[in-house]
C-alpha cells in the first residue's frame, strides 16, 4: 500500500538532511585530528563504507545467485568501485575547499550523467539539458573566482574544487552502473550490499599507503564516522532509494539539490564558515542550471 504523500515527503526531507550532515561530520573529524591530508580523508572514506558494509552483511542470505544474471553482479561491483572513487575524492575535497563549494559542485552529478549518457549510450541531450549545463558552467566559474583569496575558501580551493568535480563524475558513474545492476535483477538491498562492500574493500588499503592507521585516533572521531555511516549513508541514501519507489526520479533528484544549501547553513553554524557573496551566487546559479538540466532531461530535442 502506498504511504501518504505527507509521509513520503517527510522521509525524503529527512533523508536530504541526513545526507547533508555528512560534510559536517567529515570536517569535525579533520579538525579534531588536526589532519587535513588526503591520507586522513581516505581513512574517513574507507571507515564510513566499512561500517556500512558490516551492518549490511547479515542480509547476504537474501542474495540468490541462481536467480540473478552474472551481468548484474558485474554492474554492482563496478558501481562499488565508482562509489569508492566518489567518496575518496569528495571527502578529500573538504580538506582543501569550503563546504559550500564542495557540496555544491559534488551535486552536479545529474549533468555528468547526461553528458556520460550522451558519450557512452549515444543518448541525445535535450535543449533544456544543454541550457542547464551552460547555466551551471557559469555558476561553476563564479565559485572558482569567488574562492580566490578568501579566508573561508580552504587551503587549496582549486584542488578541492577539482576533487569535488571528480567526486561528482564518479557518483554519476556509480548511479549509471547501479541502475543497470538493478535493472538486471538485483534488489536494492542486494545491490547496496555488493556495492558498499566492494567500495570498502577497494578503499581499505589506501589510508595505509599514506601512513594513516585505522587505530589510535580520538574516540570522538570514531563517533563521527559511525554517524556518517549510519545516518548519512544507510538512512539518508536508503531514504532516497525508498522515495524513488513512490516519486519520480526527477522530483527526487531536484530535492537532493537542497543538500548543499543545508550543508552550507550547518557550516555557518558549526564552523562560522561564511562564504563570500560570489560563491553564494555561483552556487545558486549552478544549482539552477542542474535543475533546468534535470527537468528537461526527458523532453524531446
Amino acid at each position: 500500500m502506498k504511504p501518504s504523500n505527507f509521509k513520503i515527503l517527510a522521509i525524503l526531507l529527512i533523508a536530504v538532511f541526513l545526507v547533508a550532515t555528512s560534510a559536517i561530520w567529515i570536517r569535525l573529524s579533520m579538525e579534531v585530528a588536526n589532519n587535513f591530508t588526503i591520507g586522513f580523508s581516505l581513512f574517513l572514506a574507507a571507515s564510513r563504507l566499512i561500517i556500512s558494509a558490516l551492518i549490511l552483511i547479515p542480509t547476504v542470505y537474501k542474495i540468490k545467485p541462481s536467480q540473478v544474471s552474472t551481468k548484474a553482479f558485474y554492474y554492482a561491483v563496478i558501481a562499488g568501485i565508482c562509489l569508492a572513487g566518489h567518496f575518496a575524492s569528495w571527502i578529500s575535497s573538504l580538506a582543501f575547499t569550503s563546504i559550500v563549494a564542495s557540496t555544491t559542485l559534488v551535486t552536479t552529478n545529474p549533468i555528468w550523467v547526461g553528458l556520460l549518457s550522451r558519450f557512452f549510450l549515444k543518448e541525445k541531450l535535450s535543449k533544456s539539458a544543454i541550457l542547464g549545463i551552460a547555466i551551471a558552467s557559469v555558476g561553476g566559474v563564479l565559485i572558482a573566482l569567488g574562492n580566490e583569496g578568501n579566508i573561508n575558501s580552504g587551503s587549496n580551493p582549486l584542488l578541492g574544487n577539482g576533487l569535488a568535480l571528480i567526486g561528482a563524475i564518479a557518483a554519476s558513474l556509480y548511479l549509471m552502473f547501479g541502475t543497470q545492476a538493478q535493472k538486471s535483477g538485483l534488489s536494492i538491498s542486494n545491490y547496496i550490499l555488493i556495492a558498499y562492500s566492494t567500495a570498502a574493500i577497494a578503499l581499505f588499503p589506501l589510508p595505509l599507503l599514506f601512513g594513516i592507521k585505522y587505530t589510535g585516533h580520538s574516540e570522538i572521531i570514531y563517533v563521527y564516522i559511525a554517524l556518517m555511516a549510519i545516518l548519512s549513508q544507510l538512512l539518508g541514501h536508503t531514504g532516497f532509494n525508498w522515495a524513488l519507489r513512490w516519486l519520480s526520479p526527477t522530483f527526487v533528484t531536484l530535492s537532493i539539490l537542497f543538500e548543499p544549501i543545508i550543508s552550507s547553513f550547518l557550516g555557518v553554524i558549526v564552523f562560522q564558515e561564511i562564504p563570500p557573496l560570489s560563491i553564494l551566487w555561483g552556487g545558486l546559479i549552478l544549482l539552477l542550471g542542474v535543475a533546468v538540466a534535470v527537468t528537461g532531461k526527458n523532453q524531446p530535442t
